[in-house]
Formats: C-alpha cells, sequence, structure tokens
C-alpha cells in the first residue's frame, strides 16, 4: 500500500512510448542542471577572484566570457552527438566505439561519479541558500539535505514524463525570475539612470594574498576552472535522447540550442549585474570585508542582487531566494535522468550488475535511481552538505568524458570521410569534424586546468573514485565473461547419471515430512531414504516409533550427533553417499512450511535454509523445497475462493466474462469440488 502511494500503480512495457517527452519538458528534465548552474557558477569565480582583492574583481566579466565560449562550444559539439548517435549511449558510446572499451570504460565511470557529485552539489547548494533566509535550515542543513534526497527519489520512481511535469514549472519559475531580475536591473541602471548598489558595495575587500605575475595569472586560471562548473550537466541530453519524442536526434539537438542560449544569458547577466552593482562575495566574509558589522551573514550572490534590484522589496527577496533554492534541489533531476539511463546500457554491456538494467513498476529504471540516492547521500552525510567542499570535487569527471566524447567524434567523421562521396554530405561532415575538434581542444585545455588548479583541493578524491569503479566494472565484466564460459553447452551429448538416490529430511513425522516422502517416491528414484539427526534420544525415539507405527514406505536412518549440530552431520552423510558411487547423484528433499507474516518466520530456527545453503555447493546433489502451506500463508486465498464459490452457479457466466475466459451453460465447479486457481 505503502509503495503503491508513493510510486503509483504498475504501468504495462507497451506503454513506454507514454514515457516519452515533447521539448517543453525535457527542458526541465535534462537542463535544469546547468541552468541552476547560474546560481553558484558566478559565485564561485567571485569567491576565486576575492583572494586577490577587489582589484581581482574587474577580470570576472573576463573570466565569464571564456566560459561562455566553452558552454556554446560544448553545446555546439554535442548536437552533433546526439545527431551521430541517438540511441542514448552518449559519450560512452562515442568513446566505445571509436576509441576502444577502455576509453568507454573511463567515460563510464567518470560520469557516473559526476551524476553522483551533481546530486549532491546542488542538493546542498539550494539548502546552503534556503540557509541564508531561514537559519533552521542552516543549522540542520545535512538532515534536510538527506530529505530532499529521499523527495527527489521518490518522485522520480513515478516515472521520467510524470517527475519531468513536477519540474516543468519551477525550472520555468526560475527561468522568468532570474531574467526578470537581469533585465529591470539593467533598466533601471542604463535606461532609468538610476543608481544600484549592492548591500556589500560599500565594503571594503582585503586580499588574502598579495597576487602578483604568474600567481595572478593562476589566480584566473583557477576562477576560470571554478566558473566551468556552468558547464556540467549538459552531456544529460545525450545520454537522454531515446526518452524523446520523435523525431527524437533532432528534439534533442533543439533543446540543447534553447539550454544554451538561456543559460549563456542568465550566466553573463549575473556576472555583469553583480559588476555594475559593485557586489562583493568573500570567500571569508569575517576577515575578508572591512567596514562590515559584526553580525553581518553574507548573503548568496542571487540574493544580494535581487535585494538591490528590487530596493529591498521583501517579497522580491524571497521570492529570488526561493526559486533559486528550489531550482538548485530540481537540478539533481538531471543526474536522476542520466544516472540510471547510464547504469542501465553499462549493465546491458555487462559492466554493471544486470539488475540495473531492469525497469521498475513505471517504467523507470528504479535499481539505477535508488543507487544514485544512496552514493549522493553518502556524499552529503560525509562532507556535511558543504557545498564549498563538495564542489571542489566537481567537474573532473564531466572534462574527463567531454574530452574524450568530441575526440571519439573526430575518429568517427574521419572513418565516415574516407567511404563517402556525395559533396553535400562531405561538407556536413567536414563542418560537424571541425566543430568536434574545437570541442576537444577546448574541453582538453580546460581539462588540464581543472586538474591543475583544483587536483590538491579535492579533484584528487574524484579521481580516485573513477579508478574504483573502474577496476570494479572490469571485474564485473570479467566474472559474467566467466560464467557465460562455464555455462555454455558442450557440443556432446550431456552424460546421463547412472542412478539417483532420494534422502528426505525429516525432523518430526508430521503432514510436511510425510508429503515430502510421498513427492519422493513419485520421482521413482533408485534409491529412497529418508534421514533424521539425532540431537535428543526421547526425540529420536519418539520419531522411530511414530515411523514404525504409519508403516512409512521409507527406512528411516538416524545420524549420531554429539554435539547437537544438524546441518554438519547431514552434509557429511550426502558427502558419503555420492563418494560411494560418482557417477550417481543425490536428490535431497527437505519438507519446509510456509508462514504468511514475517514475524512468524522469526519463531522458526530456519534449519531447512541453512541446509539447502551448504548443499547448493556439493556437486551431484540436488536440492528439492517440499513446501507445506500453513494456514496463515492461505488465508487470502481461500477467503477470495470462498467469496467466487458463494456467488453460485447464476453468477458464474459473468465472472467468465470478466475474466475473459468463454462462457458456458454447464457449471465449471460443484460445492465439492473448490475453484481452480487461477
Amino acid at each position: 500500500m505503502l509503495k503503491r502511494l508513493l510510486v503509483g500503480r504498475p504501468m504495462r512495457s507497451d506503454r513506454l512510448h507514454h514515457t516519452l517527452l515533447p521539448k517543453r519538458i525535457a527542458l526541465p528534465v535534462f537542463a535544469s542542471d546547468p541552468m541552476s548552474s547560474v546560481a553558484y557558477a558566478p559565485a564561485e569565480i567571485l569567491l576565486t577572484l576575492s583572494i586577490g582583492g577587489l582589484a581581482a574583481y574587474a577580470y570576472a566579466p573576463w573570466v565569464a566570457l571564456v566560459v561562455v565560449l566553452v558552454l556554446l562550444t560544448v553545446v555546439a559539439s554535442y548536437r552533433q552527438n546526439v545527431r551521430a548517435y541517438p540511441s542514448g549511449g552518449g559519450d560512452y558510446e562515442v568513446a566505445t566505439v571509436n576509441l576502444g572499451g577502455r576509453f568507454g570504460l573511463v567515460v563510464g565511470s567518470a560520469l557516473l561519479v559526476d551524476y553522483v557529485l551533481t546530486v549532491a552539489v546542488s542538493v546542498a547548494s539550494g539548502i546552503n541558500n534556503l540557509g541564508s533566509a531561514i537559519p533552521f535550515v542552516a543549522e540542520h542543513r545535512v538532515g534536510l539535505a538527506v530529505t530532499v534526497v529521499a523527495i527527489l527519489t521518490a518522485i522520480n520512481l513515478r516515472g521520467v514524463r510524470e517527475s519531468g511535469a513536477a519540474f516543468a514549472i519551477p525550472t520555468y519559475l526560475f527561468i522568468t525570475v532570474i531574467l526578470g531580475m537581469i533585465v529591470w536591473g539593467f533598466t533601471r541602471m542604463v535606461v532609468l539612470g538610476e543608481t544600484v548598489r549592492a548591500e556589500s558595495a560599500g565594503f571594503e575587500l582585503r586580499a588574502e594574498h598579495s597576487v602578483l605575475g604568474f600567481a595572478f595569472v593562476f589566480l584566473l586560471v583557477r576562477a576560470f576552472s571554478s566558473g566551468c562548473a556552468a558547464l556540467t550537466g549538459v552531456e544529460a541530453i545525450a545520454n537522454g535522447v531515446p526518452a524523446f519524442k520523435p523525431p527524437k536526434s533532432q528534439n534533442a539537438a533543439t533543446t540543447l540550442l534553447i539550454l544554451g542560449v538561456i543559460a549563456v544569458t542568465m550566466f553573463m547577466g549575473i556576472i555583469l549585474l553583480a559588476n555594475r552593482t559593485g557586489l562583493i562575495y568573500a570567500e571569508d566574509p569575517a576577515s575578508q570585508l572591512v567596514g562590515a558589522p559584526a553580525d553581518y551573514q553574507q548573503k548568496t550572490v542571487t540574493a544580494q542582487l535581487a535585494d538591490a534590484v528590487f530596493s529591498g522589496n521583501t517579497v522580491a527577496l524571497v521570492l529570488v531566494t526561493a526559486v533559486t533554492a528550489l531550482i538548485l534541489f530540481l537540478a539533481a533531476n538531471t543526474a536522476y535522468n542520466g544516472f540510471p539511463v547510464l547504469g542501465s546500457i553499462l549493465a546491458q554491456d555487462r559492466y554493471l550488475p544486470r539488475q540495473l538494467h531492469t525497469r521498475g513498476d513505471r517504467l523507470a529504471f528504479s535499481n539505477g535511481i535508488f543507487f544514485l540516492a544512496v552514493f549522493a547521500t553518502i556524499l552529503i552525510v560525509g562532507f556535511r552538505a558543504s557545498e564549498t567542499r563538495l564542489i571542489q570535487l566537481y567537474i573532473v569527471g564531466v572534462f574527463v568524458s567531454f574530452t574524450l566524447s568530441q575526440t571519439g567524434m573526430l575518429r568517427h567523421w574521419n572513418r565516415l570521410l574516407r567511404t563517402e562521396r556525395d559533396p553535400e554530405n562531405r561538407r556536413r561532415m567536414h563542418r560537424a569534424r571541425a566543430i568536434n575538434g574545437f570541442g576537444a581542444f577546448m574541453t582538453g585545455a580546460v581539462l588540464i586546468l581543472v586538474l591543475a588548479t583544483k587536483f590538491t583541493h579535492g579533484a584528487w578524491i574524484s579521481i580516485a573514485a573513477m579508478a574504483v569503479i573502474y577496476l570494479i566494472m572490469v571485474a564485473i565484466r570479467r566474472h559474467y565473461t566467466t560464467v557465460a564460459r562455464e555455462l555454455a553447452p558442450a557440443e556432446e551429448r550431456p552424460v546421463l547419471p547412472a542412478r539417483n538416490h532420494a534422502v528426505v529430511l525429516v525432523s518430526k513425522v508430521h503432514q510436511p515430512t510425510l508429503r515430502a516422502v510421498a513427492y519422493a517416491r513419485a520421482t521413482r528414484p533408485d534409491t529412497l531414504t529418508a534421514v533424521t539427526v539425532n540431537v535428543d534420544d526421547k526425540d529420536t525415539q519418539q520419531i522411530q516409533a511414530e515411523w514404525e507405527r504409519r508403516q512409512v514406505p521409507a527406512p528411516l536412518t538416524v545420524i549420531e550427533s554429539p554435539y547437537r549440530e544438524i546441518t554438519g552431520p547431514i552434509i557429511d552423510y550426502v558427502k558419503s553417499v555420492r563418494r560411494k558411487s560418482p557417477r550417481d547423484v543425490v536428490t535431497v528433499f527437505i519438507p519446509e512450511y510456509v508462514v504468511g507474516h514475517w514475524w512468524e518466520n522469526l519463531l522458526h530456527n530456519q534449519s531447512a535454509l541453512r541446509i539447502k545453503g551448504r548443499l547448493l555447493f556439493e556437486p551431484g546433489v540436488m536440492v528439492t523445497s517440499v513446501p507445506w502451506q500453513l494456514a496463515s500463508s492461505s488465508t487470502r486465498d481461500l477467503a477470495r475462493y470462498d467469496r467466487e464459490l458463494a456467488r453460485g452457479p447464476a453468477r458464474g457466466p459473468r465472472a467468465h466474462a470478466v475474466s475473459g475466459e468463454p462462457q458456458s451453460s454447464h457449471p465449471t465447479t460443484t460445492e465439492d469440488e473448490p475453484p481452480e486457481r487461477r
């Protein structure tokens, strides 16, 4: 009942096409992460430049302009990717097909790490934004961040289309509010000639270190690498092409273009607005801000801009803060759509457990969603939901995948150009190759800069995680390959066993035991033996007496157990039977009763389960469970059958019509014969 309330009713497999997304829903589903990065990417640039003092802030627009150039290059490059590889493999497929399986695994491990970090960073950033306005949130940020992850998980378990519809309104509201703030701010300053100043504009910014020459260049490079967080999530559309409505590739490419235009506009708008309003955003406000009150609490960049642009209007400030926090929470949805699809593809290629390839009740990859939530929660708890600490681990993985993907696309176009003769197609391929080549150069350069500036600040953790995941996937593939090789049928005809020895385990002389003996006899074994373990002389004597009184048609063998162990003596006995005749098989029949409630299992010792677990490892031994359903396990079925029987012959035809069976003028059941279980 709780599962149905949270997840919803199951959907038929043939309803999969109803979950496909139009562009207006696909945009918030796949693009909420790069759009939301405008809430923290500009802040990361300003935070890094604050180390060099107020003079370094003059370079913020130029740093942002280079970030925009890289962003537009990546968007243009991925528009070629989605057209060439629309199957949904994205960077992983491109690298695997064109560069080889090892490079594909590197991309896969990088993207898996990046998706987990996307959830952790987005939720932590949202909590911190909300905490700047609500002290309670700041005090309980870890618990609230974990709660947000749980809510996002529940929403995504209901299916891609449902989660997209739920996230569409907040995403479009965020776009409207941020663009409205930017337009109104520049209207006041440029058109109306008003003076708009941020609350921190009157403070002085003390430089943490004296940065001159090469140190200042390194600071600009580090600010650029921090601002490249704005590019995270762009690759999710390439991985999610199968979720689009037809024509899939064209719709995905259009969505990428819309994403690029909106993200660039908001990103540059916030940077320029912060520059014009004199906004200061310090890494350590207590020591860097001179002239600030003793109890000064630094607001986020978007909150300071909203306060300045709307002249301290409380409603506007709360609206901007709320939608910013909300879009940061929903930005994790990009990972919730990318991680399960990528996990499914890797599982299909036998690099991850096969369970990740299975769709759940709502046709979403439920296991992938669950694993993503677990790993993101571990990061949030481990790093105390600190946005500043988590973001240092960020963007390494995504630029690894960017670089390898664009390099793979270069080889893709080179391979096609060797055989293509049509002039128009060759011109199109040359243009696409140029775009992907420039993309490979730009993203490769950014990757080197990110590694150089962020390695000691936490990027090494992401690299180590990628290496561990790579090795795990190689080990999983090796395991599946070994299993497939062992299970492959031989060319020669299988050899039949010489004889079959049946062994029935006996704990008491009751109905489950007698049914097991009867079933064992029905299989017509060559020999049949009942076995009981003597752990109590009195109980064993009672079993022997009852066995003889009932004249059970099978000899009873008593195994002594001086240490009162049951499993070990049974295993030894079965081994001895096999040892005498290695070409024979031994079939062990284990009577066990089935209960209907979980708490009833706690009242039984589960010895049958332990014995089965041990016997499964014995070669030449077959294990057969003979279940006996207790009343608690079959009450519901019996009640349903009683209700069907109580309807009487007059309502029989209607029941057949409802179930889809042909109607008959003759009754199918009598009072003495219960209806057949369907």
